[in-house]
């Protein structure tokens, strides 16, 4: 039940050299530069030539399957349990997108309990793409307030696929969000899908200008989908609002390539990344007809991490925060999630010296290592 990692580069993520670090069932117990103690049941770990950073949080995954808008046959899989764990994610939120016919919040709700008794730590918001949202108990702020997993909501806007939300009515959603969140303890968040479409964020800028709803509640995602709206989402985070960015691998529109172009005095700490894991990548022709369809993968996630550090310079501190603290603060969860210290969850990366997944824990729990997976899903072939 206790574990001790031995001589690894700390970062929390600030860097702080060389510790061990002691952990006790599902959170970290001591950190220190050496630790000595002697347990029966003790089990050490040789943490010299890696790195320890925070578990990485995705908010944006598809665990349930996305797509599905060429036909029945383009639904995209659920997640694998084990596919989060090889990529380092020990948290995630799961969402509907498009489709919330053959996908529903309950089954959603069925899946993020699924992960959570597997052994990493699964979130969900209700909601999908349209509106009146899809609930379980018939209310947003109900389903916010009353179930666990449940923390925030999700809507789309600005996207020829949306419902046509009006500002009165995404206020009411917010408002519905926010104070589901207070009764609740949680962040009460409204995920934004934005698409194409010519409002971009002034929908959002509206709301937070005419009204009193924190800017903290909304959470626009895939801000880097084209340059207007990137241009307006980076200009939103300035002025206080968080944003998130796809973890594409296009080397135009990648997260790695956006961040790394900023000013040094820009508020990164506005900026997330999500992989949108298991959810579909379409695009369409000026007639509205489907001309191609694929699938995201949540190992965008440490492909980003691994970019910044190795092709564009970023410290590893640095780096890590758009998947970890930065996101814990988004999502309420700060500091039991997103950062490695006392107290915290035991949630931990180790990557190796080429910053790849090398070695990973969950709520005290390993998972892999030294790339081997040794927890799968139920499922899952051995």
């Amino acid at each position: 039940m206790m574990k001790l990692i031995k001589n690894v580069h700390l970062f929390t993520p600030e860097d702080e050299g060389i510790k061990d670090i002691l952990i006790c069932f599902d959170k970290i117990m001591k950190i220190d530069k050496n630790i000595s103690i002697e347990l029966d049941d003790l089990e050490t770990i040789d943490g010299s030539n890696l790195i320890a950073v925070p578990g990485y949080i995705d908010q944006h995954v598809h665990i349930t399957g996305g797509g599905g808008e060429g036909g029945m046959h383009t639904r995209v899989p659920e997640v694998m349990f084990s596919d989060l764990v090889k990529n380092g994610i020990t948290t995630v939120v799961g969402l509907l997108g498009t489709d919330s016919v053959t996908r529903n919040v309950e089954s959603l709700l069925a899946k993020t309990k699924a992960l959570n008794e597997e052994g990493i730590t699964a979130y969900m918001l209700t909601g999908a793409y349209e509106f009146p949202s899809p609930t379980i108990t018939g209310s947003v702020k109900k389903d916010i307030s009353m179930i666990h997993e449940i923390i925030g909501v999700k809507i789309a806007i600005s996207d020829h696929r949306d419902s046509r939300i009006t500002n009165q009515e995404l206020s009411r959603l917010a408002t519905e969000a926010r104070v589901g969140g207070l009764i609740g303890g949680n962040a009460g968040i409204v995920t934004l899908h934005l698409g194409d479409g010519k409002e971009g964020l002034e929908p959002i800028r509206r709301i937070v200008e005419e009204t009193d709803i924190p800017m903290k509640h909304f959470v626009p995602t895939h801000i880097n989908r084209n340059p207007q709206l990137l241009a307006a989402g980076l200009d939103y985070a300035r002025s206080g609002g968080f944003i998130d960015l796809s973890a594409t691998k296009n080397p135009v529109s990648s997260p790695a390539t956006i961040v790394s172009k900023l000013e040094a005095d820009f508020p990164f700490e506005k900026i997330t990344f999500s992989s949108d894991g298991n959810g579909s990548t379409s695009s369409y022709d000026d007639q509205g007809n489907l001309i191609r369809i694929s699938s995201m993968s949540v190992d965008t996630m440490p492909y980003q991490i691994k970019t910044l550090i190795c092709e564009n310079d970023f410290s590893v501190e640095k780096a890590v925060r758009f998947v970890t603290s930065n996101v814990a603060k988004v999502l309420g969860v700060y500091p039991q999630k997103g950062t490695l210290q006392v107290g915290s969850d035991a949630d931990l990366v180790l990557l190796d010296k080429e910053y790849d997944v090398d070695t990973v824990f969950a709520r005290g729990r390993m998972m892999m290592k030294n790339k081997e997976l040794i927890v799968k899903g139920t499922y899952e072939k051995s």
